[in-house]
């Protein structure tokens, strides 16, 4: 799909078993014109206080109708003292399941796809059970399970016996496919890094290209995502970045300098580097109806709840804010960073936010009050923003911490 393509297009868990008929009521799909004014202020508290909690850098970047506000705080390198920048580059994590999920739904744009056909119709016998299907995989519903839970149940020597190494595909799926399977298909949310395995390998098999190539074709050249590459198996990040610090499951334990990774574990699960700047672009692309039909983006936020805030659809979450705002986006934890991507109904609002650490409950949670900032102003509700705790992270979410 080239930019005149996409031109075109532009104009025209929960806990037991569910129905697509049982959809998630957002609380307001609100567009940026409706929304209270960002709280800069508070934004740049709430990145302090993760600094305090452990994270050595955190940084924002909200746009509001072509109005850029960024704030940042801590160091991007412990070792220089490097102050930390708004345009530095980083690790994504699962951030990446979006950008997977909008080349399938580009490939269902061109009737390459089916989202209701099983995965077995393109991939013979790749799965257990040829009633999953590509709807199943992007929406965390395919019942497999997230090899990622025994690959990082210690997160240190997890990760280290993994940093240099470069999986295929089907390696990583064998890990998952030696476990009995979290539900039948279709029957409730179960995160799972290992379904959008299966979309690497979906996009492979329809396009006849490396993921690479589909994700530079299809998004981050047209939209001129400078910052943002696919580099597996490379370890390096390339030109200015923030490093990333893995924080170790023994309190006290010195903090593990993670930046340098094949990230093969993850791939098209959660391998894509990009910054702040080109985050927000994305999202304000993809919400905006720049990167896939008005019936597919429809259907990528067709949402299943998760708890009583937020909600996945197709590669995509949303999260109900205490102001009643609903936003759209993904959150990503790969080793050393955490991200949150998520704009506004109609894209005119992005937010795009960083911790330079992973591992760490407190960091994770305190980065949800960024939402509430951005979207809800002065009139974010903060004691919800801190109750409402998440219980893990996009890496091994079947490993619950405290």
């Amino acid at each position: 799909m080239n930019v005149t393509d996409i031109a075109s297009l532009a104009k025209g868990a929960v806990l037991g078993t569910l129905t697509l008929s049982l959809l998630a009521v957002p609380a307001q799909a609100a567009s940026a014109n409706s929304l209270p004014k960002p709280d800069i202020t508070a934004l740049r508290g709430v990145l302090r206080t993760a600094v305090q909690q452990g994270a050595p850098g955190a940084m924002a970047r909200v746009v509001d109708h072509g109005t850029m506000r960024t704030a940042a705080v801590g160091v991007a390198d412990r070792t220089t003292g490097r102050a930390l920048a708004t345009t530095d580059r980083f690790r994504i994590g699962s951030v990446t399941k979006t950008f997977s999920a909008v080349v399938l739904l580009q490939l269902a744009d061109e009737k390459k796809l089916d989202l209701d056909a099983s995965v077995d119709h393109y991939l013979p016998g790749l799965l257990p059970d040829r009633r999953i299907t590509v709807r199943h995989v992007l929406g965390h519903r395919s019942g497999l399970y997230d090899y990622t839970n025994d690959m990082f149940a210690k997160t240190v020597p997890g990760f280290e016996a993994v940093r240099t190494k470069v999986f295929t595909y089907r390696q990583l799926l064998d890990r998952s496919l030696r476990h009995a399977r979290t539900n039948k298909p279709g029957a409730a949310y179960s995160y799972s890094n290992t379904n959008f395995v299966v979309a690497g390998l979906l996009i492979e098999k329809l396009t006849g290209h490396w993921v690479r190539t589909a994700y530079e074709k299809r998004i981050f050249k047209p939209l001129k995502l400078r910052d943002t590459f696919y580099l597996h198996p490379g370890t390096k990040i390339p030109g200015r970045h923030s490093k990333g610090y893995l924080t170790p499951d023994r309190a006290g334990a010195p903090l593990v300098d993670a930046t340098e990774q094949t990230a093969s574990w993850a791939q098209s699960a959660g391998a894509i580097i990009s910054s702040t700047r080109d985050l927000d672009t994305f999202l304000s692309a993809l919400l905006g109806g720049r990167l896939t039909s008005a019936a597919r983006l429809k259907q990528m936020e067709r949402m299943i709840p998760v708890n009583s805030t937020q909600a996945y659809g197709l590669g995509l979450r949303r999260r109900d804010l205490s102001c009643g705002v609903s936003v759209y986006g993904h959150t990503g934890a790969v080793q050393g960073y955490y991200t949150y991507a998520f704009a506004s109904k109609d894209g005119r609002r992005s937010l795009a936010t960083l911790a330079t650490t992973s591992n760490n409950g407190e960091v994770l949670n305190t980065l949800l009050a960024t939402l509430e900032s951005a979207f809800c102003g002065k009139r974010a509700k903060s004691s919800r923003a801190v109750t409402v705790a998440e219980r893990y992270e996009d890496v091994a979410p079947g490993v619950v911490r405290n």
